[in-house]
């Protein structure tokens, strides 16, 4: 667990924005676009979740012996 994660978000948070952002006027196409951006940050999120636990076994696995 990383010290930050207990932190508060800053009120000028990228994703907290984003989620306060009014859908309403976007189009299908826009909402589509947005979709995509997203699954395509939430798939580098993921692969960087992955290499970090990959990053941290292999450290973990050295100082074992």
């Amino acid at each position: 667990m990383d010290a930050d994660e207990n932190l508060p978000r800053r009120k000028d948070d990228l994703v907290v924005q984003l989620g306060k952002q009014d859908l309403d006027p976007l189009s299908v196409e826009e909402l589509g676009e947005r979709i995509a951006l997203l699954e395509s940050e939430i798939a580098r999120c993921k692969s960087k979740i992955q290499r970090a636990v990959n990053h941290r076994a292999s450290a973990d696995a050295l100082f074992k012996r």
